[in-house]
């Protein structure tokens, strides 16, 4: 699919062709769910912490004795049942993050990108420079219309622009391999660069397949001849042993050749 592409003055720069496999795809609210879910338990600190029975800070004395004061059998002030006592199975500091296979973070994020392009939020433009004033790159925000924006550059971010756009509310910029799909659906707007792009192509991109032709007699047309040299087999040593030396024969030897041998 092809876009347009503007500068920031909003003027036009030409067009984009996005890749359908990335850019086009049907999105699927599940694998948005699972991928953000992951994201956001993953971030998650973990230092809750309540005091045990054994951590708080009264005396392990028994409070009263066993028997004859009418009254409840009971240890020290520490147990769960006393006021300022012990937590029972309280919080431990742990980490809330959980597993999630590349592939699915991978898909996850190819159908974010397709989520802005189906919803028409999807913004390319030349590129992300700036002189680092925040006055001149807020006003070019304000007359694009960007309230909420997620603008995302190629490997590496022009540091004047992102010391620019750090004191603009709503702003936020990454490079492309900080793309992520949290941040991606919670902005309003998402920016790329024709840098970001292409980086985002190179990183979502399927690897190059080596299709081998097929060696069959049973293939009644002829092979056509291969554009590169085929691959080249490396058999190991050991698959194939050397043959064993000669070695005399093991069964016993004949009378005849007893007696040529001992006349």
């Amino acid at each position: 699919m092809k876009l347009d592409v503007i500068k920031l003055d909003g003027k036009k720069a030409g067009s984009v062709d996005l890749g359908e496999d990335i850019f086009g795809l049907e999105p699927r609210a599940d694998l948005l769910h699972r991928v953000v879910r992951w994201q956001r338990n993953k971030a998650q600190a973990g230092t809750h912490k309540v005091k045990t029975r054994s951590e708080t800070s009264y005396s392990s004395k028994k409070i009263y004795r066993q028997k004859g004061t009418g009254g409840a059998r009971h240890g020290d002030r520490n147990a769960p049942i006393f006021r300022k006592g012990g937590i029972y199975k309280g919080p431990t500091p742990r980490s809330h993050g959980h597993d999630l296979p590349k592939k699915v973070r991978k898909l996850g994020l190819k159908h974010a990108l397709s989520a802005k392009v189906a919803a028409g939020e999807l913004v390319v433009i030349d590129e992300a420079a700036s002189a680092g004033k925040t006055k001149e790159l807020a006003k070019q925000v304000k007359d694009l219309g960007w309230k909420r924006a997620l603008i995302i550059d190629g490997t590496e971010v022009n540091a004047d622009f992102a010391r620019a756009a750090a004191n603009i509310d709503g702003i936020d910029v990454l490079p492309s391999m900080g793309a992520n799909v949290y941040d991606i659906l919670r902005r309003d707007t998402l920016v790329l660069t024709k840098a970001g792009v292409e980086a985002l192509e190179a990183r979502l991109g399927s690897p190059p397949h080596l299709h081998l032709p097929l060696c069959s007699p049973l293939l009644s047309s002829p092979i056509p001849p291969l554009s590169h040299p085929p691959p080249v087999l490396f058999l190991s040593p050991f698959l194939f042993p050397p043959p064993l030396p000669t070695s005399p024969p093991l069964f016993p030897p004949s009378f005849s050749s007893l007696s040529t041998l001992f006349p």
